[in-house]
């Protein structure tokens, strides 16, 4: 047998066989190795990232309830603050009014009557006891058969013209104070009284320009009766056990032009709104022992809503503590301020003018004032 040696192309060619085979292998293998390592990478970030996850969950939940925790006890250390706060005010406010010579409360000598407060959107007591805050004015007084109360707002749109409209409102409620001490003073005519201090109003040498809304309302203690008159968007509310009893009816010309009292300047005559006191919507009512009365202007109806009024006085019932009262009337003079100046507060007012197709989001800043009753025996 012949023995035939391979060539060198031979040898090239078993050599470059096994090198590749080789390398296929080595490729095939590190393939594996790398599949097992992305493999193993992948489960690696899974479990890191849902301990990253579980980490986060219960830091929020736990941020979360710090907040929740937080928000509670400021809430609750505000509202003690605002009522210790409240109950300081109306300490001070009976002091200064003490000084100035006002009375905050009237006792009542018949079988029924009335502990009173004032309250209005202000903090120098003098003003107070003048009867007047910016455009709105108002008015507390007693003869021996009757308690008589009054509240009056000057429309503001007379800035514009160069008038002041608090001077008409106070005007107004000065005369009909005055007038209630006369001889021929009828308790159960309120619009009886109105009129005549209208008139007096007309009767001035220099004139008194401008116009305002008014409610005034006696309360006869020999019937205990009550009896009002209205005209405009101020009014009054009787809360007797939870629920109002009573209510003055508010007089619209249109949205946000209520009946109003004016003396326009001379040759607006006819460009002008002008509702005589015989205009005034009556209203007579048998008031309780327990009843809570509130007089007051629209800066109250317009940013506090009945039901509102209704949960905060019910509570005042049968008091006879005149701070207690006056705190009651702060409370509602200050949620009225603040809600007015709430841009998203969905008001009585936004509520009334969404009805008219118009948007007003919101509370309506005013002035504000707020006389508060409660009928004891």
């Amino acid at each position: 047998m012949e023995l035939v040696e391979p060539s060198a192309d031979t040898h090239i060619t078993n050599i470059f066989e096994i090198h590749f085979n080789f390398f296929f292998r080595v490729s095939g293998f590190c393939t594996y190795v790398s599949l097992l390592l992305v493999s193993s990478m992948n489960e690696y970030l899974d479990n890191a990232r849902r301990s990253i996850q579980r980490a986060m969950n219960q830091g929020y939940n736990s941020l979360t309830e710090a907040v929740n925790m937080a928000g509670t006890m400021a809430s609750r250390t505000a509202t003690q603050l605002c009522c210790s706060l409240m109950d300081l005010k109306a300490l001070l406010l009976q002091e200064a009014l003490a000084l100035t010579g006002s009375v905050v409360s009237i006792e009542s000598t018949s079988s029924m009557g009335s502990e009173q407060s004032i309250a209005v959107d202000v903090d120098v007591a003098l003003d107070i006891s003048k009867g007047q805050f910016g455009e709105d004015a108002w008015f507390r007084t007693s003869t021996p058969k009757a308690d008589a109360l009054g509240v009056a707002d000057g429309v503001g749109g007379w800035r514009v013209y160069g008038i002041d409209p608090g001077q008409f409102s106070r005007f107004l409620m000065r005369t009909c104070e005055r007038l209630t001490h006369t001889h021929d003073f009828e308790a159960t005519r309120p619009e009886r009284l109105l009129a005549r201090a209208y008139c007096n109003l007309l009767e001035q040498k220099k004139p008194i320009l401008g116009s305002c809304t008014a409610c005034v309302l006696t309360l006869l203690r020999e019937s205990n009766t009550l009896y009002a008159a209205n005209i405009g968007d101020s009014g009054l509310l009787v809360i007797r056990d939870g629920s109002i009893v009573c209510r003055s009816m508010e007089q619209q010309h249109h949205f946000n032009t209520p009946f109003q009292l004016a003396v326009p300047p001379p040759g607006h005559g006819l460009n002008v709104l002008t509702d005589g006191p015989e205009c005034a919507a009556l209203l007579q009512f048998d008031i309780q022992c327990g009843d809570i009365l509130i007089l007051a202007t629209d800066g109250v109806y317009d940013n506090v809503c009945e039901e509102t009024l209704v949960r905060v006085l019910s509570h005042a019932a049968g008091v006879t503590d005149p701070v207690k009262l006056q705190t009651y009337a702060n409370c509602v003079a200050l949620m009225a301020r603040s809600l007015s100046f709430h841009p998203s507060h969905d008001s009585p007012f936004s509520q009334n003018a969404r009805r008219h197709n118009i948007d007003a989001p919101g509370g309506k800043p005013d002035d504000i004032t707020v006389i508060l009753a409660s009928v004891v025996a």
